[in-house]
């Protein structure tokens, strides 16, 4: 079993279920605030509470009486095995330096487990470095699966003017792996690079005009080991380059399911620094070859 995950912080954060309809309308709230929503509305504070009294999960982080952090998920089937579906994760804006996701992500984890399941699957944008490593590096959860347009236009500041893609990830509470991962066991910078060198790259990327990269070419995996290079800040290319979001959106789109179709398996993300410049992958494996008969 992981360590369990400090609850102390910078804010003293206490993470618990919500029960009051004060913080259900509070969440709703802190919706708005973190993802900018203007021509959608928020998950209501009635779909919380019908969700936290049958089966489902809405946690909040507290800094004090006040709603730093949510997040909602429910119980979830999908022909064979029961899970928990984490539909959303939300940080205020003043406290998303704090490690308020991972650790409400850790404690989803415990709760989920206390359910008695051992799996947990979401969706978020591949084009977003700072969830990428959150969910990938840092949560130690598998993206499988690539899904295009999947919620149709979004009226949210932060999806505004982009394809809804997304990728699910399958987050296996239990494994070594996992543990690992939520106790700080991550590979070192020279470990990264070194995976990085001896790579193939699906998405190659030169620097444009405005001193930001997008995609030049995107090529199948044919090796064992591959890199998938995503924006290292895609509000960065919104603001300066609005019209390589397309680009790095269908690039990242082809190359995520090239490597799926040939069943390549995402295991791991990270940020490197290469010649002075931060810049975003995906690791990926190809299939293990089959057993001798």
């Amino acid at each position: 079993m992981a360590t369990p995950v400090a609850r102390s912080g910078p804010h003293d954060f206490a993470f618990r279920k919500l029960s009051k309809p004060e913080e259900f309308r509070n969440a709703e709230e802190l919706q708005r605030e973190a993802w900018g929503l203007t021509d959608e509305p928020p998950t209501s504070g009635t779909i919380q509470r019908a969700i936290q009294d049958n089966g489902g999960l809405v946690l909040g982080a507290f800094a004090d009486i006040y709603l730093a952090g949510l997040t909602i998920g429910f119980l979830a089937w999908d022909g064979t095995q029961l899970y928990h579906y984490s539909h959303m994760t939300a940080v205020r804006p003043p406290y998303q330096n704090h490690h308020v996701g991972f650790r409400l992500k850790a404690f989803q984890r415990e709760e989920v487990m206390k359910q008695g399941l051992a799996l947990a699957r979401w969706t978020f944008d591949p084009l977003q470095s700072k969830n990428a490593r959150l969910n990938v590096r840092r949560l130690g959860a598998h993206p499988d699966q690539y899904l295009v347009h999947y919620y149709g236009t979004m009226g949210s500041e932060l999806n505004r003017g982009m394809e809804s893609d997304r990728v699910r990830v399958t987050w296996e509470l239990t494994d070594p792996s996992v543990e690992a991962r939520l106790a700080g066991q991550l590979p070192s910078s020279e470990q990264d690079l070194a995976r990085w060198k001896g790579s193939q790259a699906l998405v190659e990327t030169s620097v444009g005009g405005t001193g930001l990269r997008v995609p030049t070419t995107v090529s199948e995996p044919s090796r064992p080991t591959a890199h998938l290079e995503i924006p290292f800040d895609v509000q960065a290319i919104r603001s300066h380059e609005t019209a390589a979001l397309r680009t790095w959106r269908h690039a990242v789109r082809d190359a995520f399911r090239a490597a799926f179709d040939m069943g390549y398996r995402v295991d791991d993300f990270a940020v490197l620094t290469l010649e002075h410049e931060r810049r975003s992958f995906y690791f990926l494996s190809a299939p293990a070859p089959p057993s001798p008969v």
